[in-house]
């Protein structure tokens, strides 16, 4: 143990700074996913997704991001074969957050919504499988995890096509869209709340010393939703009809989707944070464990707060400098969005992302949120889609995992090189 004990510091540091990166590249490319929707469909500025995302990017990823961390830092690799040689998964795990950052950092460049989660993941298995052994790999794991990146965009894409298709049903199709509107949006908003504060109760709270059963959770959560549903309908109620006609009331109609946007926005970046501060802070929180315990692998440590914290702000400071690339893809590139198909595709994203981040599994947001937009551009016909940037999206996915694996191995072999073994 040599190594730890010599260089612990030095590692450490080193994994922090790398650590930050991996949660910038987060920010400029994944938090660009959550806020595309809103920004592309006029519903909020781009200035309005940097504070949205500041507030609750940051309290998704303190609050119930830890339950993910979990297994980003514990459950890709046998931490029992290291157990000798801990300096090789120190190496390993600064290895991926320095490859993953620097893969997000070209994508974000271009304006590529690639994956996060398939980075570090990619990362991860790349250097453990080449620089220690395919033993080292709990292949079991990365399989449910890779299944999760299919399963994620088709649940998503189903939701916002059967929700895309309720609002044209009971709302566009009604005789009055505009009273139909305002009738019918509370239940959705009331659907948003009652998952975010569902995860939050159940998975997140924990962190900060409170614990509630489910039972209550139930309770509780259904309370917050109601008291959202009448923040939704007291900005309902500011939306007034200028005049009576077809046209003008899908314009009022419009509006009010914008208004109920605010809500859905806040839930995704919610969602996000909880579930994708994980591929910034898993690898961080397992090199502060075997740096803080003297080079034992896999002790029993929580994930320290401001580990959490460092990940919160990493992700938005990387959303506010550099996100805006990627928001006009999401936004803008995919399909037209409006106000009320943005509302369906961060309704269905938000929800699939709350549900996997509570069952503990890293889904992609990317992934998800592309699916969800496909699904309310699929509502509208197939030619309402840009295959041609779909094309490109699914490209850059495929790249995405023997980029993260190739950084991975070679800057791992490149920290061995410079700190030894032994």
């Amino acid at each position: 143990m040599g190594v730890i004990e010599d260089y612990g510091s030095t590692l450490l540091l080193l994994a922090i700074i790398f650590g930050f990166f991996m949660a910038w590249g987060v920010g400029a490319n994944d938090v660009a996913n959550a806020m595309g929707t809103s920004v592309g469909s006029k519903a909020i500025t781009i200035k309005q997704a940097v504070i949205i995302a500041m507030v609750f990017e940051f309290a998704g990823a303190y609050l119930a991001g830890g339950e993910v961390t979990s297994t980003i830092r514990k459950g890709i690799i046998d931490p029992g074969l290291l157990a000798t040689d801990p300096e090789l998964l120190v190496y390993g795990m600064m290895a991926s957050l320095l490859a993953a950052g620097t893969w997000l950092l070209v994508a974000s460049a271009y304006g590529w919504p690639v994956s996060t989660t398939h980075t570090i993941v990619g990362a991860i298995v790349g250097f453990a499988s080449v620089g220690i052994s395919t033993d080292a790999v709990q292949w079991g794991k990365v399989g449910e995890i890779v299944s999760s990146w299919v399963v994620s965009p088709v649940i998503a894409g189903t939701f916002a096509f059967v929700i895309s298709l309720s609002i044209r049903r009971f709302i566009f199709g009604a005789p009055d869209a505009f009273v139909a509107a305002k009738r019918y949006l509370p239940i959705y908003v009331f659907f948003v709340g009652y998952m975010i504060s569902m995860v939050t109760l159940t998975k997140g709270l924990k962190h900060v010393g409170l614990h509630i059963s489910f039972g209550e959770s139930l309770v509780y959560s259904a309370g917050v939703a109601l008291l959202i549903v009448g923040l939704g309908i007291i900005g309902l109620s500011r939306v007034k009809r200028v005049t009576k006609s077809d046209q003008l009331d899908l314009v009022n109609v419009e509006k009010i989707f914008a208004v109920m946007m605010l809500f859905t926005a806040c839930a995704m970046a919610f969602a996000h944070g909880s579930n994708d501060v994980a591929n910034a802070i898993g690898p961080l929180a397992a090199v502060n464990s075997i740096i803080e315990s003297g080079g034992v692998v896999g002790a029993k440590s929580a994930t320290p707060n401001w580990i959490l914290l460092l990940g919160g702000g990493g992700i938005v400071t990387g959303l506010a400098l550099y996100g805006y690339r990627v928001i006009q893809t999401i936004g803008t590139h995919i399909t037209e969005l409006t106000p009320s198909s943005g509302f369906a595709a961060e309704l269905a994203a938000a929800s699939t992302v709350v549900v996997a981040s509570g069952a503990s599994l890293p889904i992609s947001t990317t992934h998800t949120l592309v699916g969800a937009v496909l699904g309310v551009g699929l509502a509208r016909g197939i030619s309402a889609l840009n295959l041609r940037v779909i094309g490109t999206i699914f490209v850059s996915w495929l790249v995405t995992l023997p980029a993260g694996a190739g950084l991975s191995i070679l800057f791992f072999y490149l920290f061995k090189g410079i700190f030894g073994t032994g």
